[in-house]
């Protein structure tokens, strides 16, 4: 009975971590107010001018996630709202 109480603890635990690393992970961009932030039309443009074709965007957290294809493969940049600054980058 020990054991396999042992064995659903340890599973428990590592469907808990799995599950934190499927998460995009990057939510922190800025501590400004949401006034404060610069617009998404801003971090859409932020991208296209670095040469990604923006398909969507929405707010994680405090922060723009762009989703935009560049040479065929899917991105998703993660951009402060606060100076439009990239934080991260994640090809999917």
């Amino acid at each position: 009975m020990k054991v396999i109480r042992i064995m659903v603890v340890a599973l428990a635990a590592a469907a808990a971590s799995g599950s934190v690393a499927l998460a995009d992970g990057y939510k922190d961009c800025t501590k400004l107010d949401k006034a404060s932030w610069k617009t998404v039309a801003d971090a859409e443009a932020k991208a296209k001018s670095a040469g990604y074709e923006v398909r969507q965007t929405k707010i994680e957290g405090t922060c723009y996630e762009v989703y935009g294809v560049k040479s065929g493969k899917l991105y998703e940049l993660f951009y402060s709202p606060e100076d439009l600054a990239l934080k991260h980058t994640k090809a999917k």
